[in-house]
């Protein structure tokens, strides 16, 4: 009975609680001087961040329900556009079409904490969306708006090296999402002067890294990422720089999923060590193919690919043919190291046959290899495919130990991005002649 009787008065505190959140919502929306609105928000910002989850998920109900546009005003001002399409009408129609939700997401994030507030609110907006579709359009919302807040011309990239604040040195340690970073030797290693790090933050979040990408300054372009993270190896001289590779980026903070970071951060320190280092003429990644492993396992019709010459199906299943035959007819052996000591130059060219057939094909479609849209979006071109580039159980597992070079040529990538707009994947002759 006590039990029962704690479980109701904590759900009327939860409830008064909501309602009391709600108001001030209803207040902050209507309040015109600034002083009062600033004073609201604080204290909205405040509850916000105290919320339980059972009731941060109706307070999305609240957003998502009663902030929605008016559906008879909204008629009525487009059909007054579409009647006498003039500047009054337009301005007309968009104020009413504006879901009242983002004006009162804006004011909450004027106030001190309200930016860090909204994004975790994002965070957790994201992980319900699969259950609760109908909260799409307070998702849209907050996208758009982050989209103008978190724009690269407000974010602040700065180096991290080993000088950094403890704090900070922890998070890239923790966020560190291609190649785990085993501890602080091997931080101090990529810190060293042969390698850079450079993060993105935003003025609101000035402790808080968004998203960071880390560099190896090489005299050659890299094949093979063992090399580049390893702990022992000896920092080379700074004369002998001819190339930065990233080898890696991690975004932060998952309630900015979806929100351009990574593309202006790549060319943003490709620029600012091309001033530092003049020597360094070429800017590319090492990255891996994280999609190629599941594609292949699911047998593709090769026939269906877009826009595939005559006589390619015919290749790619010869080359199929000769991988089961290599792995007594289960590819899935191909995640395994030792299936790769016994292959010849033969296998590994069917290996690496098919693996441009999924990138050059399936890249400019929904359904390609996450990285490869990634550079190939931002204006990088396909420049090399490297077998055994990646043998630990991560690399055999996802790419068949394949790991893939894009060129980032900083006079051509806004014209390989149009490319790849147009479904073409910009690409090396030495991509060219794998297929």
């Amino acid at each position: 009975m006590l039990d029962e009787l704690r479980e109701a008065a904590a759900r009327q505190r939860a409830n008064h609680q909501l309602r009391s959140l709600v108001f001030g919502c209803k207040r902050l929306l209507s309040e015109r001087g600034e002083t009062n609105s600033m004073a609201i928000a604080r204290q909205l910002v405040e509850r916000i961040d105290t919320l339980p989850d059972d009731q941060l998920g109706a307070f999305f109900d609240y957003l998502s329900l009663q902030l929605s546009p008016d559906p008879k005003k909204v008629l009525q001002a487009a059909q007054a556009y579409a009647e006498q399409p003039n500047a009054s009408h337009l301005i007309a129609l968009t104020q009413v079409a504006e879901p009242p939700r983002q004006e009162l997401l804006r004011r909450l994030n004027r106030t001190p904490g309200g930016t860090a507030t909204l994004v975790r609110m994002r965070r957790s907006l994201l992980q319900r969306l699969p259950k609760q579709p109908e909260l799409m359009a307070l998702e849209a919302d907050l996208l758009h708006l982050f989209s103008s807040w978190f724009n690269p011309g407000f974010l602040q990239m700065r180096r991290v090296d080993w000088n950094s604040p403890a704090k900070l040195l922890e998070k890239i340690i923790h966020h560190e999402a291609v190649h785990a970073i085993d501890g602080w030797d091997d931080l101090r290693r990529r810190l060293q002067p042969d390698r850079r790090c450079f993060a993105f933050f935003h003025p609101q979040l000035p402790d808080e890294p968004l998203i960071f990408v880390e560099v190896a300054l090489l005299p050659d372009m890299p094949a093979a990422i063992a090399p580049l993270i390893d702990k022992a190896s000896t920092p080379l001289t700074p004369e002998r720089f001819r190339v930065a590779a990233f080898y890696s980026i991690s975004n932060c903070e998952p309630g900015l999923r979806n929100v351009s970071l990574g593309n202006f951060l790549i060319k943003s320190v490709a620029e600012q060590l091309q001033r530092e280092l003049p020597r360094i003429k070429t800017f590319c990644t090492l990255s891996p193919v994280p999609g190629l492993a599941a594609w292949l396992l699911r047998e593709p019709d090769f026939a269906a690919l877009p826009h595939l010459r005559r006589h390619a199906a015919a290749d790619f299943e010869a080359a199929r043919q000769h991988l089961l035959k290599l792995c007594d007819g289960d590819l899935a052996a191909l995640q395994r190291a030792a299936t790769h000591e016994r292959m010849d130059k033969e296998s590994t060219a069917a290996l690496l046959t098919l693996c441009a057939a999924y990138l050059l094909h399936l890249s400019p479609t929904p359904e390609g290899d996450p990285v490869a849209r990634f550079h190939l979006d931002n204006g990088a071109r396909l420049e090399r495919l490297n077998a055994h580039g990646n043998m630990s159980g991560k690399g055999l597992k996802q790419s068949f130990g394949i790991m893939v070079n894009y060129l980032y040529d900083l006079d051509k990538v806004e014209a390989s991005h149009e490319k790849f707009k147009q479904g073409e994947v910009a690409r090396s002759r030495a991509v060219h002649t794998v297929m």
